[in-house]
């Protein structure tokens, strides 16, 4: 399922992210890599900040549709 189905404080690993190179690039350099494990701390209008690899990160959630876990 997409990140921003996931519960708020749960933890998840990565499976799978999706979509063009650059959006790929852009997500490995923000922490999220299959395997990784995240959690989505808030969310705030429509926007999800996410704990990943012991750092706090905001992405919309179109770009959480493009993290599968």
């Amino acid at each position: 399922m997409p990140l921003y189905m996931a519960q708020i404080g749960k933890e998840y690993l990565v499976k799978k992210i999706c979509g063009l190179e650059e959006t790929k690039h852009h997500l490995k350099n923000l922490g999220f890599v299959p395997g990784a494990q995240v959690s989505i701390v808030a969310v705030m209008n429509g926007n999800l900040i996410v704990q990943v690899k012991d750092a706090s990160v905001a992405i919309s959630k179109e770009l959480a549709g493009k993290i599968i876990i």
